[in-house]
């Protein structure tokens, strides 16, 4: 993808200094990303149509949450905007690479810990922000079980009918809606500051640090970052066992970990289409099977 010559010009002025295509980069499935050069500085660029604009000012915002904590390397937000040619959003250019060697799982393992330590007063965040393309209401709330079940679960279901899925997933998904609050009944998280969407591909280690990109940030239970984590691939174990020596995690996580990953399973559905079909279908016969046990 080239950009167009009047969305450079308008980052141009945004940036106060001229900017020039480089040439495409990875990192983007959603949004149209390249790279641009200023002399020798070289910047990150996410581009799409004009009514992008509310995802990347979500995603700016949650950079800059993360930012504030100061567990990880985050890039910073150096133009944001919209134009005649699209929305952009222009973020300084971090050399990224993978979670390699046993040091750098155990670094950006303790650093998630970390950030989980930060906590707010309420489930939910400050604004509605995006998982994916997807919208995703952060309304806070008092409960862990309530906000799941209405600002995270529902709506992927509500998604699914009206993207006409099959009835007999919809007739089980809004079930299993209201029988969260049993599957939680005894689960008591703190309000911990969360990456969202944190897999493999939005994680990597910059300038010797851990580094965290492509938020969804709202306070809830951390184990969604946890579950979340070893959907696509996962990190090494050392990651995990440095997590939890950090701070360890309550018993019944693998009960609780197909229910949060069921979220990001509808999203894929939602967004991508009938691949995810049969496993979005086995998790929720699983869930709908582990609340039958509890009530009898």
């Amino acid at each position: 993808m080239t950009p167009s010559p009047s969305l450079l010009e308008a980052i141009s002025a945004r940036l106060g200094y001229p900017l020039g295509f480089e040439g495409t980069a990875s990192g983007g499935c959603i949004s149209e990303v390249f790279s641009a050069r200023a002399g020798s500085e070289r910047v990150f660029v996410k581009s799409g149509p004009a009514d992008r604009l509310a995802m990347f000012e979500a995603e700016a915002d949650g950079l800059a949450a993360l930012a504030e904590a100061g567990t990880h390397r985050i890039p910073a937000v150096l133009a944001l905007g919209a134009t005649e040619g699209g929305a952009f959003l222009v973020l300084e250019w971090l050399e990224l690479r993978p979670i390699s060697d046993r040091a750098e799982a155990i670094a950006a393992g303790q650093a998630l810990a970390h950030l989980h330590r930060h906590t707010g007063k309420h489930f939910g965040w400050q604004r509605d922000n995006f998982i994916g393309a997807t919208a995703q209401g952060n309304e806070p709330s008092e409960s862990w079980a309530q906000f799941f079940a209405r600002r995270r679960l529902k709506p992927q279901v509500d998604l699914a009918r009206r993207n006409g899925h099959p009835k007999e997933l919809i007739a089980d998904g809004e079930r299993l809606v209201e029988l969260v609050p049993a599957l939680l009944l005894e689960h008591r998280p703190e309000p911990s500051l969360v990456h969202g969407d944190l897999w493999s591909g939005n994680a990597a280690m910059a300038q010797g640090r851990p580094a965290l990109f492509d938020p969804a940030v709202h306070y809830g239970d951390r184990e969604v970052d946890l579950a979340m984590s070893e959907l696509f691939g996962g990190f090494p174990e050392s990651f995990y066992a440095a997590y939890r020596e950090a701070w360890p995690l309550p018993p019944g996580f693998e009960a609780r970990k197909t229910l949060y990953n069921l979220y990001h399973i509808l999203n894929h559905l939602n967004l991508f289409g009938a691949s995810y079909l049969g496993q979005a279908r086995r998790m929720i016969s699983r869930l709908l099977a582990d609340a039958r046990g509890r009530s009898g």
